[in-house]
C-alpha cells in the first residue's frame, strides 16, 4: 500500500510519528495524522484544513487537552518545588539509582525495533493505533473510490473523515469544523485541481 503513497503522504505518516513521540504518547493515533496533515504545508489536505478554520496551534492544544503528554522526566522547577518542603531530589536519586541501578527514574525508552527499517510498512503494526491503522486502509479506499492510482494528502484526511470516531475527527468538530462539510471541501478542490 505505501508504494502508492505520493511523497508528500509519506512526509504526513513520518511526521505523524514525530507528533507523537514530541507529545510524549506511546503510539501513532488520528490525532498526530492530523497534526502532521496541517503542518504539512503544501499538500491538498494543509490548505483544505486552513481554509476551513483548523490550525496547528489550536488542534495541538486540543489534544493536549484531551490525551495530556507522556511521562516526563523532573526539571530544575520540580527540584526547586521538592527543596522548599524538605525534599532533596538530588539525595533522592543517588539513594534510587544505588538501589536500582543508573538512570532508574527515568522514563523507559521507546523501543527501536523497527523504526529504522527499509519500509514505513514493516514496521506500522505496533506502532500506530488501530483507529490511525484504519485511517490508512480508509485512504486507499478512498482513492479506490475516486479512481486514483495514488495516495495523496488528500486520501489520508478523506480517510480520518471517514473512520470519523478517532481523537482526530473529535478535535475537528470541537474546533467547529464540520466533518461532512470538510469532506465536500476536500472533494471540491480535487475537482478544481483536475
Amino acid at each position: 500500500m505505501f508504494e502508492r503513497f505520493t511523497d508528500r503522504a509519506r512526509t504526513v505518516v513520518k511526521q505523524a510519528q514525530v507528533e507523537a513521540r514530541e507529545l510524549r504518547h506511546d503510539r501513532v493515533g488520528t490525532e498526530h495524522l492530523l497534526l502532521a496533515m496541517v503542518a504539512e504545508g503544501d499538500g491538498l489536505a494543509s490548505r483544505t484544513l486552513r481554509e476551513a478554520g483548523a490550525t496547528y496551534v489550536d488542534l495541538r492544544a486540543r489534544i493536549v487537552g484531551y490525551e495530556g503528554t507522556g511521562p516526563r522526566e523532573l526539571g530544575d522547577a520540580d527540584a526547586a518545588a521538592l527543596r522548599a518542603i524538605g525534599i532533596d531530589l538530588d539525595a533522592v536519586r543517588r539513594k534510587v539509582e544505588e538501589s536500582f541501578g543508573e538512570g532508574a527514574l527515568r522514563p523507559p525508552t521507546p523501543s527501536r525495533r523497527g523504526l529504522f527499517r527499509r519500509r514505513i510498512g514493516e514496521h506500522i503494526g505496533g506502532m500506530f493505533s488501530p483507529r490511525a491503522k484504519k485511517v490508512l486502509e480508509l485512504s486507499l479506499r478512498e482513492a479506490l473510490r475516486l479512481k486514483h492510482n495514488y495516495i495523496g494528502t488528500e486520501h489520508l484526511l478523506l480517510g480520518l473523515i471517514r473512520e470519523g470516531e478517532g481523537l482526530g475527527a473529535l478535535v475537528l468538530t470541537d474546533a467547529g469544523i464540520g466533518l461532512d462539510d470538510l469532506r465536500e471541501r476536500v472533494i471540491e478542490a480535487l475537482r478544481t485541481a483536475a
